[in-house]
């Protein structure tokens, strides 16, 4: 009898699908067309039309929260008509007042000759001072309630309190936007499919037709601690030919990857041969340089894309680190320098940050005969430059980045720090960093460590008290080159995992192995849950 006769026979496999909804308004939100490519503009319009914006909201979630407070308390119109010793409450930008704070106008002033101190990694000390800005002019904040708040530059609130003697208005309470409306009804997850503990099923053990879509971040070619084998075996898993079959079919439900920036590392000029001296001068008459930038690292990371693309469709967003505009909001990568990966229809190049909408394929769910209402999910992607510039502002502890990220969401603004402390484009009728719809999945790339929450909005926020609560999934990714993490969401039920990569005799990042490591390596790929969390930071409404 044959050895073989007993081994069970691996299923035939396909790759889950889902396809892209392109009417979606907000899907084309952060394209600078020919028609906005204009620098006249002052910055201070994305400030006054962010106001304009947010203000009517946090009217409303301000009176419905203030409304019965003794004393009856008024809405001010404008911030310098607040009277001494009455009660009230006005609404406006928040300018954070920070010593520490980069100051373009200190730099120009500066003496060029004497090189720039580095930057600090944090802006706040004890001297700063919050002030709440609208036309009008200024007024500043004082309290306990503004100190304890969580505040940045640009975020729109709306301040309880009164007018000092010293022209000062101490803040009793805050409100604040609160999460934006999710319109549709799509989105709202069935109560017997919501997830009371993250991590407690792997891709493999749920449901054999959902859909779900994996994010990475941080590849970091050309970086000299890149993991070359973590790479591929990164390659392997997502086309379906590493390991046994348990990773061969989680791998197929897989239906599409989003690169969450910083796939290459920043360039470093190297150093040409020697050159005679006779070529060193036409070369210098030619205006040509004598150092020049290696290839390899782009080519490394189109050959990788290309062998993933073969497999499944790919979103790629520019970084902080990668060859693109510095100003928020990034635009797409020019699709000729990934070579083959090109050639691939379901290959997308797409701006930083990237509004998402996703939706299951409608051949598939007929051919499987699925009697279940039809998927789709609003993601809204970026690659971290927002988090990274807002985590500046705040003390840490007791803030936190995934505390931070969920704060956007209260504020509606993914960016509020631009144009003040992180570059964007001068826009002058719109600001596309307000969130408008609250999406299914808010993922932000280029971080240090993952982290994920299932937010809710609190019931007492929102008009539509008949619905289902918005809910967000909001995660953090970490940088891959760094941690070997890739990150993989069930867009029917939000759950989250970590894939994790390494290689024996190397860690993640490339780093040289310890004693202790040596003498435990890990296995090839180790599919890990979460860390385990309580039920009710996942279970969280805004207080």
């Amino acid at each position: 009898m044959s050895a073989y006769a007993n081994m069970a026979v691996p299923p035939t496999l396909s790759r889950a699908s889902t396809v892209i909804v392109h009417d979606d308004p907000l899907s084309h939100s952060f394209e600078i067309g020919p028609s906005k490519k204009s620098y006249k503009f002052q910055y201070s319009n994305i400030y006054f039309i962010r106001l304009h914006l947010l203000r009517g909201t946090v009217e409303s979630q301000a009176h419905r929260k203030w409304m019965s407070i003794a004393g009856d308390p008024a809405l001010i119109p404008r911030v310098l008509e607040v009277e001494k010793g009455k009660l009230c409450y006005v609404i406006g930008t928040v300018y954070m007042d920070m010593p520490l704070k980069p100051n373009v106008i200190e730099d120009i002033a500066r003496d060029q000759s004497i090189a720039p101190p580095p930057p600090p990694p944090k802006y706040c000390s004890p001297e700063d001072s919050i002030m709440l800005e609208d036309e009008s002019g200024r007024i500043k904040l004082v309290g306990d309630c503004v100190k304890d708040a969580r505040l940045v530059t640009g975020v729109i609130i709306g301040a309880l309190g009164m007018e000092t003697p010293n022209g000062e208005f101490e803040v009793i309470d805050i409100c604040y936007p609160e999460m934006a409306p999710q319109l549709t009804e799509e989105n709202q997850i069935p109560e017997e499919n919501r997830m009371d503990v993250d991590g407690e099923d792997r891709p493999s053990d749920s449901n054999s037709s959902d859909e779900w879509i994996a994010v990475v971040s941080g590849l970091d070619f050309g970086s000299p601690s890149c993991s070359d084998g973590q790479v591929q075996l990164l390659i392997e898993y997502l086309t379906g030919e590493g390991n046994g079959v348990d990773d061969q079919v989680s791998a197929s439900q897989i239906s599409r990857l989003i690169v969450a920036g910083d796939s290459l590392a920043p360039v470093a000029p190297e150093s040409l041969e020697p050159t005679p001296a006779l070529d060193d001068k036409r070369a210098r008459r030619n205006g040509q340089e004598l150092t020049s930038f290696s290839p390899r690292p782009v080519l490394n990371l189109s050959a990788a894309l290309n062998d993933i693309a073969s497999s499944m469709p790919i979103h790629i967003l520019p970084g902080e680190s990668d060859p693109s505009g510095t100003i928020m909001p990034q635009q797409p990568f020019p699709r000729a320098m990934f070579n083959d990966a090109s050639r691939y229809s379901t290959f997308s190049c797409e701006t930083n940050p990237k509004y998402l909408t996703l939706a299951s394929d409608p051949e598939v769910e007929s051919s499987l005969k699925l009697a279940r209402p039809p998927m789709k999910r609003k993601l809204l992607i970026n690659s971290g430059q927002p988090l990274n510039d807002m985590f500046k502002y705040l003390q840490s502890p007791p803030n936190t980045r995934l505390s931070v990220l969920e704060s956007t969401l209260r504020w509606r603004h993914m960016a509020p720090t631009a144009p003040d402390t992180l570059w964007c484009h001068p826009y002058i009728g719109e600001d596309p960093f307000v969130i408008a719809e609250t999406p299914d999945i808010y993922i932000v790339g280029g971080q240090k460590k993952f982290g994920t929450k299932l937010v809710t909005a609190h019931p007492e926020s929102s008009k539509q008290k008949d619905k289902p609560p918005t809910r967000c999934r909001i995660i953090l990714v970490p940088s891959f080159a760094q941690t070997g993490t890739l990150i993989v969401v069930n867009l029917r039920t939000l759950a989250v995992r970590c894939v994790n990569f390494a290689v024996h005799g190397m860690t993640a990042g490339g780093k040289t192995e310890t004693a202790e490591e040596s003498a435990n390596p890990p296995s090839p790929m180790v599919m890990e849950p979460l860390p385990s969390a309580p039920r009710s930071s996942l279970d969280y409404g805004f207080h």
